[in-house]
């Protein structure tokens, strides 16, 4: 593969991560490259995972959602190579960003993960924060790896009004 493109497909994903002050998953990275049709998912994919590689971004993966940030290094990359992204390409960045930021940090602000202990049983990590901070955790054992996975995806439907709950029954 030519390495011009690639590289240009690497700034854009910097450029979109440093324009976003909480980390965002690879699918919402992948719905804004795709709608604006700037290159394909496995293109997508690959660059993502050189950044990684490279250290320009951190990757952390909680159940099936890898979020991405940009690390000090990725922003010090992006400041000497930005002039290579079209002011085009930043201006429908900045764009889709300010129509779906508030869906995307929702989405990164609430999270659902689960493993196994050791007793053999799963245990589901819930967690919803704001702006760095964290609002609510809980931990839930449940006997089968499909009710954790359930939980976890109920989490993410239902948390506002489980947290609704929780802090008018407890405050």
């Amino acid at each position: 593969m030519n390495q011009e493109p690639m590289t240009l497909y690497k700034l854009i994903i910097l450029y979109i991560l440093d324009r976003v002050s909480f980390p965002i998953s690879i699918a919402q990275i992948s719905d804004l490259v795709l709608e604006k049709e700037y290159t394909s998912f496995l293109t997508l994919q690959q660059a993502v995972s050189e950044l990684n590689e490279t250290g320009l971004i951190l990757s952390k993966t909680l159940a099936n959602r890898t979020q991405l940030q940009i690390t000090a290094e990725g922003r010090k990359t992006l400041s000497y190579f930005e002039n290579r992204i079209s002011d085009a390409i930043k201006e429908e960045i900045r764009e889709y960003l300010a129509k779906h930021e508030l869906e995307m940090r929702d989405e990164s602000s609430i999270q659902g993960s689960y493993y196994r202990t050791v007793g053999g049983e799963f245990e589901a990590e819930l967690t919803a924060s704001d702006k760095g901070a964290n609002l609510v955790s809980v931990r839930l054992t449940v006997p089968t790896e499909e009710l954790a996975a359930s939980v976890c995806d109920n989490w993410q439907k239902y948390n506002g009004e489980i947290y609704s709950y929780l802090t008018a029954k407890l405050f």
